[in-house]
């Protein structure tokens, strides 16, 4: 069996983007341990990227996945087990809530309410092999996250002879929408996905066609942050180039201020942040409270444009960080707020930003 590892930051934000709510520690100490989980996986980013690659026949009911594993696909997906926030919530509006019947604790803390009240969960970098195996569930879906120590979490449900299928964190909207394809493929609902993937790209085509009516002079500047500089934490999380972020916020005809940078989720210093001096700050700290009063207040940042103007927004964490459909309700999100009049009769979507005071 061909696999291929593969470890980026953003599956590091995206277990981090369901953490509130999940477990007995304050804000401030998932913040400590989950930044120390960001920061490894920025040495990581560097070294390696996601291979996006369109699930492929290889035989009768044999496929590669999005990880390059050959996998055989299950006859039937009465009992489904996800280990991602972005895959569950896939799987919930593909119509499959019920037939989830365990997930990782991240799932369960962003979508518990949808799903059932009473199924197990498991920590998604050091599940419990011998119960996942007890479950015998039809098919189990895996992020490239629970790789993150090097080590294969799943050997023994592997070697059980279970259905395991990886699904890293795609990069690009378009590798966003082959996952959700391969979803679709491995539980039945193909047609579904087709639906869910060809209402994405209408939004798509919809931002790109006002983008192209902003004149490149007209084009504002944005810091998207991940998380806001503290005392304890001077430094500022964004996304840089080779990330659905960066694309999403140059479709809406914008300039990702972080655009240039090497890494693909550089950690930015205060002063380079204050010296690219945006026009716009988007943010999807979950941590950090009143976050846009804080931004607005921070010392140092006065004569920022994006202070001055008020212009600092909040996203929706789960809807920006996990790259799922949902994503297309944040880039809508990035639109209206960063460009109001432009965007100002596009209705698609779920597009409520909650502007600064």
């Amino acid at each position: 069996m061909k696999k291929k590892l593969v470890i980026t930051i953003m599956s590091a934000v995206l277990a981090l983007s369901a953490v509130a709510g999940c477990g007995a520690k304050t804000p401030a100490e998932e913040v400590t341990e989950t930044t120390e989980a960001v920061e490894e996986a920025v040495i990581e980013a560097a070294e390696e990227t996601v291979e996006e690659t369109a699930p492929e026949t290889a035989a009768e009911g044999t496929v590669t996945d999005r990880s390059g594993n050959e996998i055989t696909l299950p006859e039937k997906t009465d009992s489904i087990i996800s280990m991602a926030p972005s895959i569950t919530r896939v799987l919930i509006d593909l119509g499959l809530a019920d037939n989830i019947v365990a997930c990782d604790t991240y799932s369960f803390g962003s979508y518990g309410s949808e799903l059932k009240a009473d199924i197990p969960q498991f920590d998604m970098m050091a599940p419990d092999q011998e119960q996942l195996v007890a479950l015998s569930a039809d098919v189990i879906f895996t992020t490239g996250m629970s790789q993150a120590g090097g080590t294969d979490v799943y050997e023994s449900v592997r070697e059980s002879g279970a259905c395991i299928t990886d699904i890293p964190s795609s990069t690009s909207l378009k590798g966003i929408e082959e996952d959700i394809q391969f979803i679709g493929l491995v539980v039945g609902k193909e047609a579904e996905a087709e639906a869910m993937v060809s209402e994405m790209q209408t939004v798509i085509d919809q931002i790109a066609e006002i983008s192209a009516t902003i004149p490149e002079d007209q084009k504002k500047s944005v810091l998207f942050e991940l998380y806001t500089p503290s005392a304890d934490n001077p430094v500022i999380y964004t996304a840089g180039n080779g990330t659905y972020i960066n694309e999403m916020l140059e479709l809406i005809g914008a300039k990702n201020v972080a655009a240039a940078e090497t890494d693909q989720w550089p950690a930015l210093s205060e002063e380079a942040a204050v010296a690219a001096n945006p026009d716009v700050i988007l943010t999807a700290d979950m941590y950090t409270p009143d976050v846009i009063n804080t931004i607005l207040t921070m010392e140092g940042w006065e004569n920022v444009k994006a202070i001055t103007n008020g212009e600092v927004y909040m996203l929706n964490s789960d809807e920006v960080n996990q790259p799922n459909q949902h994503v297309i309700s944040a880039l809508i999100a990035m639109a209206k707020a960063v460009y109001p009049e432009q965007y100002a009769e596009f209705e698609e979507g779920s597009e409520e930003v909650e502007p600064a005071a």
